[in-house]
């Protein structure tokens, strides 16, 4: 936990000064991160009732009332926030903007016209970033900000040629994660090719309790230079100047 914390602390500068919601269940590994996220900054956490989980208008009304600045997200949940805060009802309201610093996305594919629908009504001062994990890791593993010129553009605006979809990059390791991608005959992947992320670093589960025969499946132990036990997750496609697009697999968070 405290390596996780320190890694994004990289990433995410808060303070005492911020105001997180705990929007998850305390089943999903994200309310983790977002309830020692806010703790260990001494920062404010507002659990968020489940009448207005279940609502984005709702949910919108918090963040205003509540004056939250780090908002932690699923995609496919914030695309429905982002159409409540983009309705024309609600842009020509008058309403007193939004503090949001940051909104963090978990678990799945990003929806980036969906940010950028929220950016061309709410302006460009929240930071978007997408956040990527395995069962095995402490919460996150990689991480990725979305770029202005992948979101400061209108929606339905194609991925260039020769680019990596912002809708499946996963970014780089988080500091003190090692990440390899390997081909099936344990070859690193070129780029371009296919190949199963591995995983190596001290917010990595150290096994399976009791349960010998799937650890030594699913944490191999790499033969590549320097690389220490890893976890393995599902298939993905190695692109400069990071891994890559996000997995193949119809769930990305499953472990093979």
């Amino acid at each position: 936990m405290t390596a996780l914390l320190d890694a994004c602390g990289r990433v995410v500068d808060t303070d005492s000064s911020d105001v997180w919601t705990l929007f998850h269940s305390y089943c999903f590994d994200f309310s983790v991160w977002e309830l020692w996220g806010a703790l260990a900054h001494g920062g404010k956490l507002v659990v968020v009732p489940a009448e207005a989980a279940r609502s984005p208008e709702s949910m919108l009304a918090l963040l205003r009332s509540e004056r939250v600045t780090v908002l932690n997200q699923v995609p496919s949940v914030f695309r429905y926030l982002s159409r409540a805060a983009t309705d024309p009802d609600e842009a020509t309201a008058g309403q007193e903007p939004l503090a949001l610093r940051y909104v963090i996305f978990g678990g799945e594919v990003v929806d980036v016209d969906a940010v950028r629908e929220w950016r061309e009504v709410h302006g460009t001062a929240t930071q978007f970033i997408n956040m990527y994990g395995i069962t095995e890791t402490t919460v996150f593993a990689t991480c990725r900000r979305l770029l202005p010129a992948e979101i400061d553009v209108p929606p339905g605006t194609p991925v260039q040629a020769g680019a990596v979809d912002p809708a499946l990059n996963i970014g780089l390791p988080l500091d003190g994660l090692e990440l390899a991608l390997l081909t099936p005959e344990g070859r690193p992947a070129e780029p371009g090719e296919i190949g199963e992320i591995h995983l190596a670093g001290e917010q990595l589960a150290i096994g399976y309790l009791n349960r010998a025969e799937l650890t030594a499946e699913r944490y191999p132990v790499l033969t590549l230079p320097g690389r220490a036990p890893a976890a393995t997750t599902a298939a993905a496609t190695w692109r400069w100047p990071g891994p890559t697009a996000a997995a193949s697999s119809p769930d990305a968070r499953t472990t093979r």
